[in-house]
């Protein structure tokens, strides 16, 4: 029985010791196309009072409520958000806005766990539609570098960012 609680603790020890060893910082890339002007979708990820209606943290988490401060758009725009749910707690703010190329999104997660992520938005003209590239770099918390030993973070992450963004082209289209 000791040798096992030993062989155990030892395996224990060498996962933790292993996680310990991912990168401290990860990054996530979706890209979409979507039969809309640039300005069409600019408008529904530069102002957060649009992201209810496509961001897939607002659509699944019943519980998540949002509060608004700063400017109702663009540069320096913020909301705040608490959740009983999967969407934890947290704020996130524009922190560059470049109609209707570009918009950056700094997000600060307090719950599940503290984390710290940038997302950036790219928006480029095509003939008859937009190409549309939603970019998240950040942190890897302690406990993402253990689930990453058992599951791929990038898909995990990256069905989060194709519902987001099959969220967006459907509002965008219609």
């Amino acid at each position: 029985m000791i040798i096992i609680a030993f062989v155990v603790a030892i395996m224990v020890i060498g996962l933790l010791g292993l996680a310990a060893t991912r990168p401290d910082t990860l990054s996530i890339q979706r890209v979409t196309e979507i039969k809309a002007p640039p300005e069409r979708i600019f408008a529904l990820i530069n102002d957060f009072h649009h992201w209810p209606r496509w961001a897939p943290q607002d659509r699944m988490d019943a519980t998540m409520q949002r509060t608004f401060s700063g400017p109702a758009d663009g540069l320096g725009a913020r909301s705040d958000w608490v959740s009983q749910g999967q969407a934890g707690s947290g704020s996130m703010e524009v922190i560059e806005s470049t109609a209707p190329r570009q918009i950056t999104v700094r997000v600060r997660f307090i719950k599940p766990f503290a984390a710290l992520n940038t997302n950036q938005f790219t928006l480029e003209p095509m003939p008859e539609m937009t190409r549309v590239i939603w970019t998240m770099h950040g942190t890897n918390p302690y406990i993402a570098k253990v689930l990453s030993l058992f599951l791929n973070m990038d898909r995990m992450l990256g069905k989060h960012f194709e519902a987001g963004l099959q969220s967006l082209k459907e509002l965008a289209e219609t």
